[in-house]
């Protein structure tokens, strides 16, 4: 007895690679699109600048880095640089106690 033979099949269709983007929304005018990431592979630099407000990024690249990647260490970087203008400072020479007015006695 020999074995059936199976039905020959097309192969699956291979999924499409949907493209990243690289145009994105601005941190500081919110306006949508408007901030467009280049990069240069060969000199391994990521340029970000937004059209409206002409904010502007820059950055290392590899071979694996994408426009998001870029686009998410430029809201890091605007985190961290909003964290040390809010630091809390200690007043410079403060005592704990409060000041003692100075009471004049007059006896004669």
């Amino acid at each position: 007895m020999g074995k059936r033979k199976k039905s020959s099949r097309k192969p699956a269709p291979s999924r499409q690679k949907v493209p990243l983007d690289t145009n994105f929304t601005c941190l500081f005018c919110h306006h949508d699109n408007s901030v467009t990431v280049r990069m240069d592979r060969k000199e391994g630099v990521a340029q970000l600048v937004c059209k409206v407000c002409d904010q502007r990024f820059q950055s290392k690249v590899n071979h694996l880095t994408e426009a998001v990647d870029i686009y998410s260490e430029w809201i890091d970087a605007a985190d961290a640089a909003q964290k040390e203008d809010h630091v809390p400072r200690r007043p410079a020479a403060s005592s704990s106690r409060p000041a003692r007015i100075a009471e004049e006695s007059d006896e004669d």
